[in-house]
């Protein structure tokens, strides 16, 4: 059992980022995060007529469609009260983009978890106990060096770092939009390098936690 357990103690290791920027991932697709945002101070008011009430109908009905199964017209059919369409149709086609990488991402980080769990039950009573806990805190340092390169780059120009981490997912210029458009109207910069800081924080807090308090034996 013991060349396994090193093998699964290694696979922990690295699902454990995964995990970890999962919980981040799934936190910010909620109603609360969105209420967090744009009640934070300095947060930019909308040039063009959106109250913090609009924006927080719109944007959950944004989030909502980014992990429902619905297709896009669910966004397509919304529309201004003189029934102007609320969303371009390049905002439609990148909406939709946004959705194929945040379902499959939300898939993966459910497969994840249910994979530590899994191994959490086997370590535990399979006798590899000590093993599991140094894939965790191993894990948790690598969470934490992970984010430290980021939040490098990140904090050197949040936009250089905005647009790299754009071009890995789209393809060309299709997430660059008009200042009038309605989804920088809803998600100004700010608003992504709040998103950011919060992944970030909740990814390196998890790190340190595994890091810090697991305290396994030495063979």
């Amino acid at each position: 059992m013991k060349p396994l357990s090193r093998i699964l103690s290694w696979l922990i290791t690295f699902l454990v980022p995964i995990a970890l920027l999962f919980i981040g991932l799934r936190l910010m697709l909620t109603p609360v995060f969105l209420q967090i945002e744009y009640h934070l101070p300095g947060f930019p008011v909308d040039n063009y007529g959106f109250t913090t009430a609009d924006r927080l109908h719109w944007s959950r009905l944004a989030v909502e469609y980014l992990i429902n199964d619905a297709d896009i017209n669910f966004l397509g059919d919304l529309t201004f009260l003189d029934g102007v369409p609320l969303y371009n149709e390049r905002e439609l086609s990148h909406m939709l983009d946004v959705k194929n990488v945040v379902k499959p991402a939300l898939g993966v980080g459910y497969a994840v978890l249910a994979v530590l769990l899994g191994l959490t039950a086997w370590a535990r009573f399979g006798g590899w106990w000590n093993q599991y806990l140094r894939g965790l805190k191993r894990g948790g340092w690598l969470m934490v060096g992970v984010v430290a390169v980021f939040g490098i780059f990140g904090s050197i120009s949040f936009w250089q770092f905005f647009s790299f981490f754009h071009k890995l997912f789209f393809q060309g210029d299709s997430w660059i939009f008009e200042y009038s458009d309605t989804l920088i109207r809803l998600f100004p910069l700010m608003f992504w390098e709040f998103a950011f800081l919060l992944a970030g924080i909740i990814a390196v807090g998890g790190g340190l936690a595994l890091g810090l308090a697991l305290k396994p034996k030495a063979d």
